[in-house]
């Protein structure tokens, strides 16, 4: 089936779904809409009820355990005021899940709009009042078995999903690098065995950057929520301050962790020295594990936007290399062998 019978026969079950449920809508109220890295469908429902509705992948082993995800964790973020768009309804049997529209603005714009250091911490401020509700109140009676991927972020998870996923799909295959894989791995189980100390008993989002946060009446909501699990404060708030989409000054990084650090602790007990330390070493899973997709969703999805984003990224993995109290040289050189060869190689090719 092409993708044009795909799109026609998802535009008849979703009118022919919604009208069930009693919406006025035709087929003119659809509109195809498009994800950043998901094989997911997604359309914009217009007329006079409004929704988001999202169909599972035609393709992923665990589509429907991922559908089943995002509708369950939906409605429990909902009901603890989490800001999330609302579960509106689904239907169990195809995975098809009805969400509130919160529009086309990603943070990612809203801080390229801003004129001053000032207007963007302030909108960090929502972003990171935003995270703390989602990590501290969301886990409140969560459920594990609504976790489609796995139920807690460890450090398996670390080196399979992580690590290994960044020198297998980045390293090797979109850089073509050859090194020494023993060695090398040797190190990045040294940086999980560090990064897994941080107690993993909060809400993790595990993708909480600038493209999936939106600014809908003037409000934060979070989305691709579905990912969501158990683990470590500090791993979120590394995704966020080191998300190349916008690539933050060190300074702005400062004061926005210095930020989330202070509204922490009026609501935890936090180790504020033991928090910094295990922050940067899940700031070095977070790069990584970014790296691997970007390569992997440019090299075999076909998908270039990613592409612009691969050398800010490298720039911040090499910077928390050279910060963290332990050294890494092994891995720390080929970070910088490769952001070496990808810059000269982008300098030759621009005109």
């Amino acid at each position: 089936m092409n993708s044009h019978d795909i799109v026609h026969n998802d535009h008849l079950f979703l009118r022919e779904f919604l009208q069930a449920e009693g919406w006025d809508i035709s087929l003119a109220d659809l509109e195809t809409l498009h994800g950043d890295g998901s094989d997911r469908r997604f359309y914009r429902v217009g007329g006079t009820e409004r929704g988001v509705a999202v169909f599972p992948s035609l393709t992923h082993p665990k589509r429907m355990a991922e559908a089943r995800s995002t509708y369950l964790i939906g409605y429990h973020l909902s009901d603890l005021g989490v800001a999330i768009p609302k579960v509106i309804t689904h239907h169990r049997d195809t995975g098809l899940v009805i969400l509130e529209d919160v529009g086309d603005i990603h943070l990612q714009a809203k801080v390229r709009d801003c004129q001053n250091f000032e207007e963007k911490t302030a909108l960090y401020h929502g972003v990171v009042d935003a995270l703390l509700t989602f990590q501290i109140d969301g886990v409140r009676g969560f459920d594990v078995r609504s976790c489609w991927d796995s139920p807690r972020y460890d450090y398996e998870l670390m080196v399979t999903r992580e690590s290994d996923y960044f020198l297998r799909a980045f390293c090797k295959d979109y850089a073509g690098r050859s090194f020494d894989e023993p060695r090398i791995k040797k190190e990045c189980m040294a940086i999980a065995h560090m990064a897994c100390r941080e107690p993993a008993t909060f809400l993790l989002h595990r993708d909480y950057q600038s493209r999936n946060l939106m600014v809908y009446d003037d409000e934060i909501r979070i989305i691709d929520f579905q990912g969501a699990r158990l683990g470590p404060l500090a791993y979120d708030l590394a995704s966020l301050l080191f998300d190349p989409y916008v690539n933050l000054s060190p300074s702005e990084r400062e004061t926005i962790f210095e930020y989330y650090v202070k509204r922490a602790s009026s609501r935890l007990s936090l180790d504020v020295d033991s928090f910094k330390h295990g922050y940067m070493y899940l700031a070095v899973q977070r790069v990584m594990q970014m790296l691997g997709a970007f390569g992997f969703l440019t090299l075999h999805k076909g998908k270039p936007f990613f592409e612009p984003f691969i050398l800010p990224a490298l720039g911040n993995l090499n910077l928390l290399l050279t910060q963290l109290p332990c050294k890494y040289p092994l891995l720390l050189a080929l970070v910088s062998d490769v952001q070496k060869s990808i810059r000269e190689c982008r300098n030759f090719l621009s005109p």
